[in-house]
Parts: structure tokens; sequence; C-alpha cells
């Protein structure tokens, strides 16, 4: 006979059926569980029933009177079948033979306009969108629960009722300090898409051959005609792009140039525009409505604008910032320039954050911003419920969240953790996670934007994880969890067979800080905070120096020397990866890159740490034999000129690889050389021209010089004494 249960077993059992029941109720883990990773997560899942099994010859179904973009759609997912799975797949109108079917009929009106519902049987696939763009995304998640088992590929039995948290998701996708190949903005398309992503927000500064103005375009730059193909190209994925062009701060690209300096705030800066003088609107407005003509269809232009560091510090400026307001003289710009914009009927987008005409340390006075702006910056004035977004809203405003700034680092992005003074604090990644879970079921917002600042000139794949993140808690703000997203974007993007990449993404975490703090990097950003030096070059009849050096550095010797094994550690999980059958194995390529680069600044401070030996060991003989402390100073000639080789080598992999997807940075071509001119921000990737950026502060040790000087000192010491 059992023994009768009491209160405290009772409560315990209906714990565990309510845990169980959340389980199956839409949890993250019950995809997860069955080894798929889709992203973004559904809103409403629920697991059960026999699965689906693709066959050789399936067949996908349209509706009989299917639009060209449902047509569109079924293509789409025919070429993922064969590319991706090596499914043959043909298309028909409404067949009964069909075995997956694709309907605008009977999606359920609370999935919304972008909404779609899944259902997974033995015998059909079916999928309902509510619109076009609903029908496309169900397509998206569909490819996303494809497994492979036993020779064959299968979907599990289940059904989806999914629809997004918010209604714009957006990306930025800042090309201004280098321009990528058409194939590549392509490709980048169509991942963000496979995510839900439904607005690229694409700063292209000079990256547009501007008719009106051909000078400000780069070498290479975009034509009209190419962009609008661009544009036309995401909209059939259900994206639109949006161009940025930057206004009133941020436009050294247009105020470098000799024959507009004149519309300079001051004479000495090249970042921002006069806003009283009427020949700055005439520029721009040229320049915008070229931007209107690239992006035919499109709702938005953003005129960025944010920045500015001179504002009002001109005379005529300073004087009506003393009427209105600092904040009432950049009112002032943004006014107009929406005034002229939405005239041409496009939506003004800004970086302004909601209420920051009031909130600003110079408020703006007399003067309201222009009704209908959509406000795009962030939200460091914000209170916990949102006051601040909701009253801009109240006033006429469209709001959008901003995905915190990840920050500037060099090569990679501090996902895992940021540091400041050796001291961490959270990574981008967890502060995204926080925002975004927290804005995108607020119901306040319009939408979110993710930025991805090319201040440092990072590669754009290394902004991917950040880019699907915004996407994922976008669309779904109430699951996963961090981790589990984490987990699942590695299965996800780059295949079941990827191996240890959170351990890898952490590893170049690690090098972008070690990467920024060597040489005299971060001093270009921050200050006076630190640089590396020569070891003493010998001198004299006595062969002296002064040995300083290994014990002046002795803490940046150790943290090469640790930062190596790291970085060789980090580039066999990426031999590892490319050996494997992964997706998207050019990101390891340019992961490899960034190791090898790190690898070698490690290897840098070990060859100075080196060379200083080897002229103590020179010196020390030089009183016994002359020959022997002769042969001393040819092995430090040995280590530098190995450096040297190494460096020369490594950059150009780096640059190589990097190019695959992007023109040469500074390209000239013929009849149009590239204008370079340091940007008043001091912008990292803007220090050159040219990739050069990336090693600039090594050449500026002097390596080359050291070496020229050691080479006569070695004459002589030769003709000398031996």
């Amino acid at each position: 006979m059992n023994p009768p249960i009491n209160r405290k077993d009772i409560l315990i059992l209906l714990f565990l059926q309510l845990a169980t029941l959340l389980c199956c109720n839409g949890q993250s883990t019950e995809l997860y569980d069955l080894g798929l990773s889709v992203i973004p997560y559904p809103q409403e899942v629920t697991v059960g029933g026999g699965n689906f099994v693709l066959s050789k010859g399936v067949i996908i179904a349209v509706d009989k009177n299917a639009s060209a973009e449902d047509r569109f759609t079924a293509e789409e997912l025919a070429r993922t079948l064969k590319t991706d799975f090596d499914i043959d797949a043909s298309i028909r109108a409404q067949s009964s033979a069909a075995s997956i079917v694709l309907t605008r009929k009977g999606a359920e009106k609370r999935v919304g306009e972008e909404g779609y519902q899944l259902s997974v049987s033995p015998g059909q696939l079916l999928i309902k969108g509510s619109s076009a763009a609903g029908l496309f995304y169900g397509v998206q998640t569909f490819l996303q629960l494809i497994k492979k088992a036993n020779d064959q590929y299968t979907v599990p039995g289940l059904r989806i009722s999914d629809w997004p948290s918010m209604k714009v998701r957006a990306v930025h996708y800042d090309t201004k300090h280098h321009q990528d190949k058409k194939e590549y903005v392509e490709s980048f398309i169509r991942d963000m898409v496979r995510f839900k992503i439904n607005m690229v927000v694409w700063e292209w500064e000079d990256k547009l051959a501007y008719p009106s103005h051909p000078e400000i375009g780069a070498p290479g730059a975009f034509t009209i005609a190419e962009m609008q193909a661009l544009t036309n190209y995401a909209r059939q994925y259900h994206i639109q792009l949006v161009p940025l062009v930057q206004g009133l701060g941020h436009v050294s690209f247009i105020l470098k140039w000799p024959q507009f300096a004149r519309l300079r705030e001051i004479p000495s800066s090249n970042w921002e525009f006069c806003p009283l003088k009427e020949d700055s609107y005439k520029l721009l407005f040229d320049l915008w409505k070229d931007a209107i003509q690239a992006t035919p269809g499109s709702q938005y232009l953003h005129i960025g604008s944010d920045e500015t560091y001179e504002l009002a510090q001109c005379a005529a400026c300073k004087a009506k910032a003393a009427e209105i307001g600092k904040s009432g003289v950049y009112l002032l710009f943004v006014n107009k320039a929406a005034a002229y914009l939405k005239s041409l009927g496009r939506q003004v987008m800004v970086w302004e954050p909601p209420i920051g005409w009031e909130m600003n340390r110079s408020p703006a006075s007399g003067i309201q911003p222009e009704k209908g702006l959509v406000l795009t910056e962030s939200y460091s004035y914000e209170k916990a419920d949102f006051a601040y977004a909701k009253k801009a809203k109240a006033l006429g405003f469209k709001v959008f969240a901003y995905d915190p700034n990840p920050g500037i680092e060099h090569l990679f992005l501090p996902y895992f953790y940021k540091e400041e003074d050796g001291i961490k604090s959270k990574g981008s990644l967890e502060n995204s996670y926080e925002f975004l879970k927290s804005v995108s079921t607020a119901g306040v917002f319009d939408g979110l934007i993710s930025t991805s600042w090319d201040d440092s000139g990072l590669h754009n794949q290394v902004w991917m994880l950040r880019f699907v993140a915004s996407a994922a808690f976008s669309w779904n703000g109430r699951e996963p969890a961090r981790d589990e997203f984490v987990n699942s974007f590695f299965k996800n993007y780059y295949g079941v067979n990827a191996k240890d990449m959170r351990e890898l993404f952490q590893l170049l975490n690690e090098a972008a800080f070690y990467y920024m703090s060597t040489f005299e990097r971060n001093v270009w950003h921050h200050g006076d905070i630190g640089k590396t030096h020569l070891p003493d070059l010998p001198r004299g009849d006595a062969l002296e120096y002064d040995p300083f050096w290994n014990r002046e550095y002795s803490g940046m010797i150790k943290r090469s020397a640790e930062m190596g094994e790291k970085m060789q550690r980090a580039i066999h999980i990426i031999d590892e990866n490319l050996s494997s059958n992964i997706r998207n194995a050019y990101d390891f390529d340019v992961f490899r890159s960034i190791a090898r680069l790190t690898w070698h600044t490690s290897r840098t401070y070990e060859d100075l740490a080196e060379l200083e030996n080897l002229i103590t060991q020179a010196h020390k003989r030089h009183f016994e034999d002359h020959l022997s402390a002769y042969r001393y100073l040819e092995k430090a000639r040995g280590r530098i000129e190995q450096s040297l080789e190494r460096r020369k080598t490594i950059f150009n992999e780096l640059v190589a690889i990097w190019e695959k997807t992007r023109l040469p940075k500074g390209l000239s071509i013929e009849g149009k050389n590239y204008f370079f001119q340091q940007d008043r921000a001091r912008h990292f990737a803007n220090r050159l021209p040219d990739m050069n950026y990336l090693i600039y502060d090594e050449r500026q040790l002097g390596m080359e010089e050291y070496l020229v000087k050691l080479n006569d000192y070695m004459d002589y010491y030769k003709k000398t004494y031996l």
C-alpha cells in the first residue's frame, strides 16, 4: 500500500505539472531539445505528430493567382533547397500532389501583417502568411527546421504561430571607411532577411557617385543605377534600403574638399556644416535628392547629424545660440532639412534622442522640432518607464529604440566583456540583450535600429552576431535566454559541425583589447595613455647601450607571451572548423586574419625583448671576443628583419582576405584619384587612406630606421675591430 501524499508533496506535484506545461507551451527549450536552432524563436510553438520527410522530387504549391512576390518566395525556397540540401523541387499552382503549400489564405488575424502560421504533418508542410512578407518569413523559419537524420532531411511534426514584437527591425550598415562589392551587399541582404530584418539603414557617405557633385563620390562608388538595382534587390527580400547621408555633423567626406571649406562651422574642422549658411543647404539638398533617386520606393532618408562637436562656435551661430540655445540652432538645421525632404515624399530619420532638445545642456528655446521626425538616437536620458519616448510619441514623433553602441574596439567586437583601465565590465551582447528585452515588448517604440559604426574599420562579418541578436529579440522579446541564443546562433549561422565557437569569440574579444593596448593605438582615440619605444641602439667604441627595455615593458612582454599562446589556440580552432563542413567559411578566413595579426603583434614585443637581450650579449662579448660580439649584432639584425618580413606577410594576407568582399581601401582609378584627408573625430580607420592603418603604429615605432642605424654601426664596428 502506497503511503498517503501530504500537502507538501501535492504542492511539489503541482509545481512539476506547471513546469511541464510551461515547457511544452512555446518555451524555447522545445525546439532546442530537438536539435533545432531557429532564429528568431517563434512566438508560439507546439511540438507533436509525425515528421515530414523532404523527398527528392518535392512539389511546392502556391495560390492559383499568386502575386509576383509570392512566386519569388516559392522560387527562393526551391533554389535554397537545391543549394543547401541538394533537393530538387518543382513549383505548381494549387497542386493536390504538393507536399509543401504556400498560401495567403487562412492565416489568423492575430498574427498580424508580417505574421505566419506553419504546420507540419507526415503528408504536408503548410505555410500560411498574412502578407507577402509573412509568407516569406514563414519559409525562412521552415528552412531552419530542416534536420538531417539517417540520410534523410526531415522536419519534426509541430505547429507554429509567429509574428514580430516590433514592426521595424533595422540594422545600420556603415561603409564610411570602406566599400563592399555588389555581390557582398547582396549576400548581406540575404543574410539579414533570414533572420527577419526588414530595414537596412545604409550609411554610405562617399560610396555613391553623386551626379550633382561627382567629386564627392569616391573612385569606384556605386552609380545611381547600381544603387537602384540594390534597392530593388533588397525589396524582393522584403528589406527597405534607407540611405543615410550625413547632414550637420559627420560630413568630413564633403567638407574635406577645398571648394566646400567655406561652408564649415569653423575653418579648422572638416567635420561640421554651419547651419546658418544657405549654401550648406543647397549642397546637402543636391546630395539628398541624388540619394532619393538612388533608392526608389523607400519611405525614409536618414540625415544623421549627430556628434556636432563644433555646434554654434562660429560668431553668427554663437549669437543665435544665445537667443535660442544650442539645441535650437541644431533644430533650425533639422527642421529646414525635414521640410525639404518631406516635400520630396520622404520621412526623415535623425540621430536625436526623444525630448533631447529639452534635456540638452543648452536646451532649445522658442523652437520645436518638425512634427513627424523619426528619432533614432540613444536613451541616455531615459527613465525606466520610457517616459521620454512616450512623451515624444504623444507630440507626434516616431521613436526607434537604439540598440546600445557596442564600442569602437579594434579588429573585433567586445561581445563578452569590455575592458577599461584593466577593469572588466559587461560585454556588448549582454547590454544589447537587456535593452532589447525591455523595449521589444514595451509597446512604445515604432522600430529598432542596431548600429555598426565603422570608426575602427572592422570587417562587416565581425558584426553578424550583433545583427542577428538584434533581429532575434526585436522579433521575439520574450525568449530565448541570452546564453541559449548565443549557442543557437553558432549552430544556426555556422552549422552543427562548428566547434568551440564561444571560446573562439571570447579569444578574439580578448585580442581586440590587447591589440588596442599595443604600441600607441589607443592614443589615437583616448589621448596620452602610453606609447611603446624601441630598445636602445649600440653606440661608441665600447658598444654602449642603455638596457631599459625589458625592465620598462616587463608587463607587456608577459602579456604578449600569453596572448601569443591564445592566438595560436584561436588559429587552431579556426583551422579545425575550416576543415569541417561548416557554413559561412569566409568568416573563419576573416577571423584567422585577425588572430594572425594579433599573434604577430605579440611576437613583435617578444622580438624587441630578444633584440635588447642580443645587444646585451654583444656588449658583454665586446671585452672578450670582438668577432663573437659582432655575431650577436648579426643575430639582432636578423631578428628585426624577421619581424619586418612577418609583418609584411601577415598584413598582405589580411588585405587579400578582406578584399575578397570589398574594393581596395583608398582606391584610385583612371581619371579619378582618391582624395584623402583625416577627419576631425580621428577615426582609427581613417588615419591613412589605405589598409595600412592596421599597422601604422608599428611603422611609427621606426624598426626600419633602427635597422638602417644598426647596419651603420655594424659597418663601423667591423671596420674598427675585425
